[in-house]
């Protein structure tokens, strides 16, 4: 993610969940020239990478590529937004009140805040996320 914090209501960053996340890597790389960098990751069958993308003109993250594996074994294959929201709490309860479902989560970003994963009453899937506290 980003060292900035977005601001509430805006979709603050994006990635993708996928089994071949290396060839996932490589094919964006090459189509649109983000260039990787590794993101060290660890779960019950090991040690492994997710990858932060940047852009090649000022190095900037801009979207992650993630393997479907560990916490992120469920996420769907998709491109996944996150909107940024000041109370995840709030948010989750009233995704259910309203219609939604939630699909993973709430659960913590490695330090950046807290995110779930929702699906909005008309089947869309998004995630919402709280930045952490003093961000």
């Amino acid at each position: 993610m980003s060292d900035e914090t977005p601001r509430v209501g805006t979709i603050g960053w994006q990635d993708l969940t996928v089994s071949n996340a290396d060839e996932v890597r490589d094919f964006y790389s090459q189509v649109v020239g983000w260039e990787p960098e590794r993101f060290e990751m660890k779960d019950d069958a090991g040690d492994y990478a997710d990858y932060s993308m940047k852009t090649s003109a000022d190095g900037q993250p801009v979207a992650g590529i993630c393997h479907a594996r560990g916490s992120n074994a469920e996420l769907p294959p998709v491109w996944l937004i996150y909107i940024t929201v000041a109370d995840l709490d709030h948010s989750v309860a009233q995704c259910r009140e309203h219609g939604g479902k939630v699909l993973d989560g709430p659960r913590g970003m490695g330090g950046y805040g807290t995110f779930a994963v929702i699906e909005d009453p008309g089947g869309a899937v998004a995630a919402l996320f709280q930045p952490a506290a003093g961000d």
